[in-house]
């Protein structure tokens, strides 16, 4: 068993800054990509920016300057640093792992930024 936990999620006025934290447990032996998804509704699931086990970076052309993404390997911990917020940031943030070839998904937290 997986479990990926987030949290710090939450309303946000734009230009504001929120952290998101995903903590991963369990059965993790092999665990390489870390990284947060969002979706609207009605839209697919879009990579916001995900980190490797090495640190390597890979970020959404839209959240680019705006948004850092970190990772404690000791902690299993992934990090996303949202700064300057607009509303088109509004979106479910779903935490996600690769597990070998397994992605693993948390249960999603809330980010809205109002105008």
């Amino acid at each position: 068993q997986v479990q990926l936990v987030e949290s710090g999620g939450g309303l946000v006025r734009a230009g504001g800054s929120l952290r998101l934290s995903c903590a991963a447990s369990g059965n993790i032996f092999g665990i390489s990509f870390m990284g947060w998804y969002r979706q609207v509704p009605g839209k697919q699931r879009e990579l916001a920016a995900q980190i490797t086990i090495g640190g390597i970076t890979d970020y959404a052309d839209s959240v680019k300057g705006r948004f850092t993404i970190s990772r404690d390997n000791a902690e299993n911990t992934v990090y996303l640093q949202m700064n300057s917020l607009k509303p088109e940031d509004t979106a479910v943030y779903y935490c996600y792992a690769l597990i070998f070839a397994s992605n693993y998904w948390g249960q999603g937290t809330q980010v809205t930024v109002s105008s």
